[in-house]
């Protein structure tokens, strides 16, 4: 794959400013590399709108576009031949209505981030003839991303290696790595914390935006097998979903462990560059994040995916030496407490991990997405 060419200055504002349109929605996962493209894009002078759907308008407060627009959208995946029929006509719906808001904007390119609301803005986009790019942030594309594929001009990459493309897409791609928040690049400024022989770990857990009950059912259990002395050694920063937050933190409780739990930590990646471990799921966004602040991980993909995105994911930090990767069968309590003693027993094995994740790191990652984006604009 082609690196987009990387450009760390900001710009001066073009004589006649270039008009980006974002298409991204759903999750965290989808919004979070746009929310950091648009605020790059912004410093050098274009004016940026975004499309989503109508689900998530209302997570869009605060996100750094000059116009925010919502359009139909839906995932035809539905069980039944109902559901199905149902999306397609939400679908068609999207189009119309995204034809309508580029129309009125007129953007140089658009540019979507995967998830199916991004289907009707890129549909649009591509039959009328507008420039377009998508960015795939996991280690396999996406469904709905592999759709737009063949319809797209480029298709910038989050790794460096993505299954699922043919010859003729592979062909179109660009590896600028997946844009994080601001806030991930300052959490970057801190320093790993090495753990000293007979120190005190801090171990970081969440399971994703929502949480996930396998991190309430295994992490607590895990940490009751461990010995007493290693009890003391260690403190849980925990994510929990509000109907397991009382038996999770009840077990930190009755075995005296230092703890703080909560269904939901504003300030993540500060809480992770704070961690000498950390414990979670595969999404694009947590990978990409790990390995710009560069933490040591035990990483548990999402299981049941078509495509195992997670498991790509979290696959590209094992093979490194910069996570162990436990296929959710396998991330029992029994596996976890022997994770947990053996890098209390052998703390050199986080550093090495912290300084391979580093290596991972694409910080500059939403520079040069942003170039690719300028470039397709400015038809170079």
């Amino acid at each position: 794959m082609a690196d987009a060419a990387t450009d760390q200055e900001a710009q001066e504002p073009d004589e006649q400013r270039l008009s980006v349109v974002l298409a991204a929605g759903g999750t965290g996962g989808h919004l979070f590399p746009a929310e950091a493209l648009s605020h790059v894009l912004q410093r050098r002078g274009v004016m940026v709108s975004l499309v989503t759907d109508l689900r998530a308008i209302e997570f869009t407060g605060g996100f750094p576009a000059e116009a925010i627009h919502a359009v139909p959208a839906a995932t035809p995946s539905g069980r039944s031949l109902v559901d199905k029929i149902k999306a397609g006509f939400a679908i068609v719906r999207g189009v119309l209505a995204a034809r309508k808001v580029l129309k009125d904007l007129d953007p140089d390119v658009v540019v979507g981030f995967g998830g199916y609301p991004t289907v009707p803005p890129l549909l649009a986009a591509s039959l009328a003839k507008y420039a377009t790019i998508v960015h795939e942030q996991n280690a396999v594309i996406g469904r709905a991303n592999r759709f737009l594929s063949g319809r797209v001009d480029c298709i910038a990459t989050g790794f460096a290696e993505v299954g699922g493309l043919g010859a003729d897409m592979l062909a179109k791609c660009h590896h600028v790595g997946n844009p994080v928040r601001t806030a991930v690049t300052y959490a970057a400024n801190a320093p790993f914390r090495p753990l000293e022989p007979g120190g005190h770990l801090r171990v970081l857990v969440f399971g994703g935006s929502q949480g996930a009950r396998v991190m309430a059912d295994v992490v607590p259990t895990a940490v009751q097998q461990l010995m007493p002395e290693e009890l003391a050694r260690i403190t849980i920063v925990q994510q929990a979903r509000v109907e397991d937050h009382n038996r999770v933190t009840s077990v930190y409780q009755r075995l005296g462990v230092r703890h703080e739990v909560s269904h939901f930590f504003d300030n993540l990646p500060e809480q992770m560059a704070a961690a000498q471990l950390v414990i979670a799921r595969s999404g694009a966004s947590t990978v990409a994040e790990l390995g710009v602040i560069g933490r040591p991980s035990i990483l548990v993909p999402l299981p049941g995916a078509l495509d195992q995105d997670q498991m790509a994911n979290a696959l590209t930090l094992g093979a490194i030496g910069a996570a162990t990767v436990i296929a959710q069968p396998d991330f029992t309590p029994k596996r976890l407490a022997s994770e947990l003693s053996l890098v209390l027993a052998e703390p050199d094995r986080l550093t090495a991990q912290a300084a391979a994740a580093r290596t991972a790191g694409r910080p500059d990652a939403a520079e040069r997405l942003a170039d690719l984006v300028m470039m397709v604009a400015r038809n170079e």
